[in-house]
């Protein structure tokens, strides 16, 4: 695994040993940054299940002003501090469940990260954890991997899908009949 773009291009992250953890693939992280490429710069970002943290990471390279990092992993956020010290970056880390962590950060992210499990069955959750908090700024995105078909919470609206073999990338924001409430 490599960050693909930016200050750090081309610098090799520290990686997990065994199938256990399944990180986002050079390619889908290549496109992916390809379409998200001009939300990234001063943006705030939350990546929720970070593994290695190699989607905060890529966005930190690509001028992100703040990333905040969590996993409930303790070898996942080792791994993460690794790449972290060897980048020379400083960011929030939490190791708590995905809840705790949306229940407990602050302010609003431009981007949400959202790479779980893929049996794991949270994205109702999230999208009501997120839309009762206000987590999500005016315009930014929701980012679920996954490899299964998920639909979002009221307030919430599918705006692009990518498919890439397995993996599919759902990118989600706040629906317009949710902000017309809001006014």
């Amino acid at each position: 695994m490599r960050i693909i773009a930016g200050k750090y291009r081309g610098r090799t992250l520290a990686t997990f040993r065994g199938m256990d953890i399944r990180p986002t693939a050079d390619r889908v992280k290549e496109s992916l940054f390809q379409i998200l490429s001009q939300k990234i710069i001063g943006a705030r970002v939350l990546d929720l299940f970070c593994g290695s943290g190699a989607l905060g990471l890529e966005c930190l390279s690509r001028g992100a002003r703040e990333a905040v990092f969590n996993d409930i992993s303790e070898e996942s956020l080792a791994v993460l501090k690794k790449n972290l010290r060897a980048l020379g970056e400083n960011a929030t880390v939490t190791r708590m469940s995905f809840e705790a962590c949306l229940k407990r950060v602050s302010g609003k992210f431009d981007l949400i990260f959202c790479d779980p499990p893929y049996k794991a069955n949270c994205e109702g959750e999230i999208f009501a954890i997120v839309k009762e908090r206000k987590l999500l700024s005016e315009g930014g995105l929701i980012v679920f991997e996954s490899e299964r078909d998920m639909f979002p919470s009221a307030g919430f609206e599918c705006v692009d899908t990518r498919n890439y073999g397995r993996t599919t990338v759902r990118f989600f924001a706040a629906s317009k009949a949710s902000e017309e409430v809001k006014k």
